[in-house]
């Protein structure tokens, strides 16, 4: 299949799946080879055919809505994002939960894929000291594929997914297994897996912490993103902590955030008590 062709394709089916090209542009090449895959298994020559079998068979889109899910995902992806949960983020909300007296904080990882970002957050937690603030942590992962899902419960990795982990986690949490690295049980007892679709449905709990990287507010249509952005809103408590991906913006339709880290997509609900200056500006 030719690069042009596919992109041609993908310009004109992504609006129609309330997706956005731009955030596709640089990992097309994902979907492409499914779209190749899918051509051969309907005995399709060319994409032009498959439109046409797109209009002539709605539950097809279903299929390619499938496709264009993008796996792309590691461990500790963009280091300072983690930094800033040990250093700054992570310290206010203990400091905050034990000004409620409340002994426990949550965090949401949307579209978990297949474990590296919930458990990373876990490792985290673990082995920098902070589980030791007598605080306990509860993560929950939501993703849509099933097929994710199963293989993050399994834990196992291949090196290229843990690579830029701290050498202290690496050697600490994960055991060679049959050739890959599989995370020790204990990371993996504070995050729980849930099957859902962010487009469809969200879960009835608030959280502290919600991670939100690369996803939504990448792929999805604007006027989605500020769909789904109010839900998210909805979920965070007052004065918890709202994670994009790096090169990511919220709609700046959408009240009641403040800006935390400057250079950062690290973003705050107001509302809730500050206990350290340092940390809104």
């Amino acid at each position: 299949m030719k690069d042009d062709a596919c992109i041609c394709f993908l310009q004109w089916a992504l609006p129609l799946l309330h997706m956005r090209w731009p955030g596709f542009r640089k990992v097309r090449g994902q979907v492409c080879k499914r779209l190749a895959r899918r051509l051969e298994e309907l005995q399709l020559a060319n994409l032009k055919d498959y439109r046409s079998h797109l209009l002539d068979n709605p539950l097809e889109w279903h299929i390619l809505d499938s496709m264009c899910r993008i796996t792309i995902s590691r461990f500790y992806r963009d280091r300072g994002v983690y930094n800033n949960l040990q250093s700054q983020i992570f310290p206010e909300l203990i400091d905050n939960a034990k000004l409620r007296g409340d002994k426990n904080l949550s965090c949401w990882c949307i579209g978990g894929a297949s474990g590296e970002e919930p458990y990373s957050v876990s490792l985290l937690w673990e082995l920098s000291g902070l589980e030791r603030k007598g605080i306990d942590l509860k993560i929950l992962a939501t993703e849509v594929d099933q097929a994710m899902i199963n293989r993050a419960r399994v834990g196992c990795y291949p090196a290229s997914s843990i690579r830029e982990l701290p050498a202290l986690m690496m050697g600490r949490a994960f055991s060679l297994q049959g050739g890959r690295l599989c995370l020790k049980e204990k990371y993996k007892e504070r995050v729980h897996f849930l099957q859902q679709d962010i487009r469809n449905e969200q879960p009835a709990a608030t959280f502290d912490l919600i991670l939100c990287r690369n996803l939504v507010f990448t792929y999805f249509s604007e006027e989605l993103q500020e769909e789904i952005g109010q839900e998210i809103i909805e979920r965070l408590t007052p004065g918890g902590f709202l994670v994009l991906g790096t090169h990511e913006r919220f709609p700046k339709t959408l009240k009641d955030l403040t800006q935390c880290l400057q250079g950062q997509s690290i973003i705050k609900k107001e509302g809730g008590k500050i206990s350290r200056d340092k940390q809104t500006r």
